[in-house]
C-alpha cells in the first residue's frame, strides 16, 4: 500500500470555497487518505502565499502536485491517491493546461524532468482540448534545444510513424525544436510523407537544424 502523501492547504477570509475544501481535505486526514495537513491563513501569513507563487485561493499542494479553486470531495480524494502512487503525472499536466496554467506545468516539469515523456501521451489523446493541445506545443517551445528535449528525440521519432497525420506533423515540429543531431533520420523520410502539411513541417524542422549546426 503507498503512503498518503501529505498536504498543505492556504485559505484566506472571505474565500467562498475556502471552508469546503478545508472540510474535504481534513476528512481526507481522517480517514487514511491524507497522511497530514497543514492550513495557513495567508491574511496572517502572507509570505505563505509568496513561498507558493499564488494569488488564489483555496491553494493545495497535495504531494508533489499544486491546485486551485473549488475542487470536490471525490476529485480532491482523487489527487490524493494519484499524488501517493506518484504514477499520474499526464493527468496533472492535463489539469493544469485546461485550467491554462501553463507555467506552472513548465515549472512543474522543470522540477520532475523525467515527467516529460508523459507529455506525449497526451499527444495521444484523440479528445484533447484546444487547451491542452496548445499548451503541449508551448512547453515544446519553452524547452527547445534543452538537453531534456533532445533525450526525448527518439520517442518523438517514433510518433513520425503514427497513422495520424496530426500526430505525424506535430512530431516533426517538436524534432526540429530538439535541436537533436539524430532528429534527421526521422524527418528526412517524412518528407515523402503522404500528406502535404506533414511534408512542409519536415522540411521546415530539417532547415531549422541546418541553422543549429
Amino acid at each position: 500500500m503507498n503512503k498518503p502523501a501529505d498536504a498543505l492547504l492556504l485559505i484566506a477570509p472571505g474565500c467562498p470555497h475556502c471552508q469546503s475544501v478545508l472540510h474535504s481535505l481534513s476528512a481526507l486526514v481522517k480517514n487514511g487518505n491524507i497522511g497530514r495537513l497543514e492550513t495557513v491563513n495567508i491574511a496572517v501569513h502572507p509570505e505563505a502565499a509568496q513561498e507558493a507563487n499564488t494569488r488564489t485561493v483555496p491553494w493545495m499542494r497535495i504531494g508533489n502536485y499544486e491546485l486551485s479553486g473549488n475542487y470536490s470531495p471525490g476529485e480532491l480524494k482523487d489527487w490524493a491517491e494519484k499524488a501517493a502512487s506518484g504514477v499520474a503525472s499526464a493527468d496533472y499536466i492535463r489539469e493544469l493546461l485546461e485550467q491554462q496554467k501553463l507555467n506552472l506545468a513548465i515549472r512543474h516539469l522543470h522540477d520532475h524532468p523525467e515527467q516529460l515523456s508523459q507529455v506525449l501521451k497526451l499527444m495521444l489523446e484523440e479528445n484533447a482540448s484546444l487547451s491542452v493541445k496548445f499548451g503541449i506545443g508551448a512547453i515544446f517551445e519553452e524547452l527547445a534545444g534543452s538537453e531534456r528535449l533532445q533525450d526525448l528525440a527518439p520517442q518523438l521519432g517514433a510518433l513520425t510513424l503514427d497513422k495520424k497525420a496530426s500526430i505525424r506533423a506535430d512530431a516533426a515540429y517538436y524534432l526540429g525544436l530538439s535541436h537533436s543531431p539524430l532528429a534527421r533520420e526521422w524527418l528526412t523520410p517524412l518528407l515523402q510523407d503522404p500528406q502535404q502539411d506533414v511534408r512542409e513541417i519536415a522540411a521546415e524542422s530539417l532547415d531549422m537544424l541546418e541553422t543549429q549546426t
